[in-house]
This record gives structure tokens, C-alpha cells and sequence, in this order.
């Protein structure tokens, strides 16, 4: 499983998953994925978890983002980690976009 080396954002396809939010599959490997993740205001990406470490960063907007029962306002340029197995997520507070980090890649986003 991989994807192209070199990816236009332009030309790939968004992946409408309802409720105010939508995908992009940026690049990705058996080891890695990076995926943009569209939200609009009062968007949520439910509390879960998954075997997967995740890295994200706040390219744009504004998001309560809670981790372990802790949560912070995140706001553009700002980022967060999730260690594999810890439950998270996140409430769109202000229209906006995170960029997140898989590892190993997230094959139920294929």
C-alpha cells in the first residue's frame, strides 16, 4: 500500500464523512499517513481511540481539543500528540483544518 510520491492537494479528492467534516489522503505508506481534515463550525470528531500514534497540527481555526479527559483550546499553529491507545477528540470552535500524522497509516481511511 502507497500512495504517488509527489501529490497535488488540488486535484485529489475530499471525502465527505458528514456532519460538517471531510478528508484528504495526503500521502501515505504501510508506516505513515498524513491526511488534512476539513471542519466546519460545531464540527466534532467523536471521542475514540486507535492503535496508532497521532501527531496534529491546527493549520487553521480553532478547536477544543481533548485528550484523556483533559481538554485545551488549540488555535492555528498550535499541534498535539495522541499516544496509541488514548482516547481523543476534538469540537471545531472556529471553522478550520487539522493536518494529522499516522503511524503506522490508518488502512480503515482506504
Amino acid at each position: 500500500m502507497e500512495s504517488k510520491s509527489s501529490l497535488s492537494g488540488s486535484q485529489l479528492e475530499w471525502v465527505d464523512l458528514g456532519g460538517g467534516l471531510s478528508r484528504q489522503l495526503l500521502g501515505y505508506d504501510n508506516n505513515i499517513m498524513l491526511v488534512k481534515v476539513k471542519f466546519t463550525k460545531g464540527a466534532f470528531g467523536a471521542v475514540h481511540q486507535h492503535f496508532h500514534s497521532q501527531s496534529s497540527l491546527v493549520a487553521s481555526g480553532s478547536f477544543e481539543v481533548g485528550i484523556n479527559e483533559k481538554k485545551e483550546i488549540l488555535q492555528t499553529g498550535d499541534g498535539f500528540y495522541v499516544e496509541p491507545n488514548t482516547p481523543h477528540g476534538v469540537v471545531c470552535l472556529e471553522e478550520g483544518m487539522l493536518i494529522d500524522t499516522f503511524a503506522p497509516a490508518r488502512e480503515d481511511f482506504l
